[in-house]
């Protein structure tokens, strides 16, 4: 029984060896020719479906209204508000950083000079007690000499201090694989706070609102104490091109209705958060910019275009704050635990199998790996759409997946080497 027990043990390292030595190789990009199907499917998780396909439709979230600044000036943006906060808004969010102020030169940064544009602007914003605006983490060369390209800041860009006025700030980075702002971004998580070099903690910027509208509720996230969560999106803005599921679970106002009274009823604004961002230069604008790839998008894999700006992801995690309403996930350890414990068994199948039925031994290998593969993938994808849970088991999967050639390469290699050192090299009969 110990020889046996040893034998699962040896193989199933093997397996993960295999496993490291393949992620290995595929980094060293030596097989140029899959890159366009790599990047077709690189940014799909199986997640995705059960985002768009399997649950149920979420509800439109009135207590959010999200507000298209479009190519709006300073003042333009002041006005509008100026005219929400008649209305009494609970809290206003602002997803623009105001800050080439400092370069104090009127051709690189000529609404520096404007005088009346500013006014405009930073009165309404003084006039506002819950505005919120958005801040960037970023990184000095300096520290990315020291650290590398990690997730550590050691700086904040801030709208200058005379626009800023009291506001209260939020950083409005999102997590993405994109190595820079140009790249097309896929969105799925996010990091609601921060901690500085210096040590200065930061909040998120859908954090912080949700944190001036209901303390309670967002304590109690933040004490999930997660560096990083997944976004539960609820859903889109009014889409009139069809990118995404569930458009129109949040209502939006265009940047000349912001501007005009008649255009909205005040109970469509009071109490309420106002979250406003650029959504093109009008909502039927096909912009790209400050746009991201979501668990939403109506096309998994091979994405043509993103479906969501970056204003409404913030909108979502607002949502998923206020209806606490989370995704939880396995930890990294656990992920590999459980792979191990997979393929341990898996191996001690495969190994009874050979001795007792070795003519079937590849047809039922083969069986058993696609039944678990098929069995594992429904299961991924009913744990997210049931139970808001995100079961991590990607490695399981690769793992499953190659254990049967793994297993024939340990039987073939592996221990026919330990046992010519056992009895050969040894001279152990």
């Amino acid at each position: 029984m110990k020889k046996f027990l040893l034998d699962c043990f040896f193989a199933s390292v093997f397996v993960f060896l295999i496993l490291y030595g393949i992620q290995f190789v595929t980094q060293l990009n030596l097989f140029n020719a899959f890159d366009p199907l790599s990047q077709a499917l690189g940014d799909m998780e199986l997640s995705d479906i059960a985002f768009s396909q399997l649950r149920e439709d979420p509800p439109i979230d009135t207590n959010i209204v999200i507000v298209n600044i479009g190519n709006l000036s300073r003042a333009g943006i002041g006005q509008q508000i100026a005219t929400l906060s008649q209305f009494n808004p609970k809290v206003i969010g602002l997803d623009i950083i105001f800050s080439c102020d400092w370069l104090q030169d009127s051709l690189q940064c000529p609404q520096a000079y404007d005088t009346l544009e500013n006014l405009v602007f930073a009165s309404a914003v003084a006039g506002f007690k819950n505005m919120v605006m958005g801040e960037k983490l970023q990184q000095t060369d300096s520290l990315v000499k020291a650290v590398g390209d990690t997730d550590q800041y050691d700086s904040i860009e801030h709208t200058y201090p005379t626009l800023l006025q009291h506001a209260y700030e939020g950083y409005v980075n999102l997590e993405t694989e994109a190595a820079h702002q140009e790249d097309l971004k896929s969105c799925r998580t996010f990091n609601p706070k921060f901690k500085l070099i210096d040590g200065r903690e930061e909040l998120a910027f859908a954090v912080r609102m949700a944190m001036l509208y209901d303390s309670v509720k967002t304590q109690k996230f933040l004490d999930r104490d997660n560096h990083s969560e997944i976004i539960n999106y609820r859903g889109n803005i009014i889409d009139w091109h069809g990118a995404s599921n569930f458009a129109g679970r949040y209502p939006v106002l265009d940047y000349d209705q912001a501007l005009d009274t008649s255009s909205f009823v005040p109970g469509m604004i009071r109490d309420k958060i106002v979250i406003m961002g650029f959504l093109g230069a009008d909502l039927r604008d096909t912009s790209w910019d400050d746009k991201f790839f979501t668990p939403l998008n109506k096309a998994y894999a091979g994405k043509s275009r993103p479906d969501m700006y970056g204003v409404v992801v913030h909108a979502n995690i607002v949502s998923m704050i206020l209806n606490e309403d989370y995704i939880n996930s396995l930890p990294d350890w656990v992920e590999y635990a459980v792979a191990f414990v997979f393929v341990f068994f898996n191996v001690a199948l495969f190994i009874w199998i050979d001795k007792k039925l070795p003519l079937w031994t590849d047809p039922l290998t083969l069986l058993v790996q696609l039944v678990q593969v098929i069995l594992l993938t429904i299961l991924m994808i009913e744990f997210l759409a049931l139970f808001d849970f995100k079961l991590n088991i990607t490695v399981t999967l690769a793992a499953v997946a190659l254990v049967g050639t793994c297993f024939d390469l340990y039987k073939a290699i592996v221990r026919r080497f330990f046992v010519w050192v056992y009895t050969d090299v040894l001279n152990v009969h």
